[in-house]
């Protein structure tokens, strides 16, 4: 089977590589952008965190949330204006950026900006945006849908090689337990990984009760921690995290971006483990365990 490599990033950005054997990516931000002064901000205090941690990242951060639960929620700052701002970060701080997009029409102008893209869970099947994304010849992240099994992520992924890309990024990020209710099943990514193409985990959208508060979702962060540390020990190639200096009076996701006081202690943790886990995976074999017929 083929280990695919991704390299985010284009022009005289930072280029990051993500793949199997390869250091923990990061990638977080505040989940909507709110505005150029505030995304300014967090991608500086990343920048320094990440620094200090040792770890390569990638500023996520969205111009539409369009699977807000409510009409009245704040949905962004629409595509010129997002697209502005994130140029505008890449130029800055000379990083990648990556957002993603809820409509065909505009992948072609998020590919023109961001080094990736980024297809929601909840359109993980939905083929004409699935083309689109492919069709920006960006690298992709794809979020497991909540109500997909990891085995059949092996059909969208069929769809985006069909339209000649080949740069995919497969992200668990929960799976629906009843209502109301997220669980995370650690085989999700062994499982998704036989695709040959590297997977991530979306820490912060996993710990979400999906709108558990009527109209909007509520959410557990304490579990973050923990969670993180099971999936980086499972072998994830990159960690996404929503985070936010405020987080109460963050305009999106409020009840489950991460407070970024504690982002330096979660991404030591994940770094130290999965470099833990490639030492022993070099010293003891490979994680491939076939049962006796």
């Amino acid at each position: 089977m083929k280990k695919h490599i991704l390299e985010v990033g284009y022009g005289s950005v930072n280029k990051v590589k993500i793949g199997d054997s390869l250091p923990l990516v990061f990638i977080g931000g505040p989940c909507a952008i709110e505005s150029k002064d505030h995304a300014f901000s967090m991608a500086d205090q990343i920048a320094q965190i990440c620094r200090k941690v040792g770890i390569e990242w990638i500023y996520k951060s969205c111009y539409d949330k369009d699977c807000r639960s409510s009409v009245d929620s704040y949905h962004g700052l629409g595509l010129d204006g997002g697209l502005q701002i994130l140029a505008d970060v890449r130029e800055r701080f000379g990083i990648p950026v990556v957002s993603d997009f809820s409509e065909p029409e505009n992948g072609q102008a998020t590919g023109e900006v961001c080094d990736m893209v980024q297809v929601p869970a909840y359109l993980c099947r939905q083929t004409s945006i699935l083309k689109a994304a492919a069709h920006t010849g960006r690298p992709i992240h794809l979020k497991k849908g909540q109500f997909m099994s990891p085995w059949n992520m092996k059909n969208s992924v069929r769809k985006i090689e069909a339209a000649g890309n080949h740069q995919i990024l497969l992200a668990d990020r929960g799976t629906f337990f009843g209502y109301n209710m997220l669980v995370n099943d650690m085989t999700s990514f062994p499982i998704m990984a036989r695709t040959g193409y590297p997977v991530s985990f979306d820490a912060t959208h996993s710990i979400q009760l999906p709108t558990s508060m009527g109209n909007i979702s509520g959410g557990q962060r304490e579990f973050i921690p923990y969670l993180v540390r099971a999936a980086v020990a499972c072998g994830v190639s990159a960690l996404f995290m929503e985070v936010h200096d405020n987080p109460a009076n963050a305009l999106s996701d409020a009840n489950t971006v991460l407070d970024i006081k504690y982002l330096e202690n979660i991404l030591g943790q994940a770094k130290a483990i999965h470099e833990t886990r490639l030492e022993l995976l070099d010293k003891y074999g490979v994680d491939n365990v076939h049962a006796e017929s």
